[in-house]
């Protein structure tokens, strides 16, 4: 297994290796959306109004300053 410098995941891992990796991510990614739902989903809706087309000098109400 070799190992670039600065490089986050290493070259020449085995299949059942980059298979657990790979499990262990999902697995955590599952369970960070699974504990924050709400606020994911509260930043998401903020997120796809952040201007009116037609006017987009407007601040969405709500939002701050």
């Amino acid at each position: 297994m070799k190992r670039r410098p600065h490089s986050l995941f290493p070259d020449g891992l085995s299949d059942e290796s980059a298979a657990a990796i790979s499990e262990f991510l999902h697995q955590l990614a599952a369970a960070c959306e699974a504990r924050y739902l709400v606020q994911l989903r509260r930043h998401r809706s903020r997120q796809m109004n952040l201007y009116d087309p037609e006017a987009p000098w407007r601040i969405p109400p709500g939002e701050p300053f």
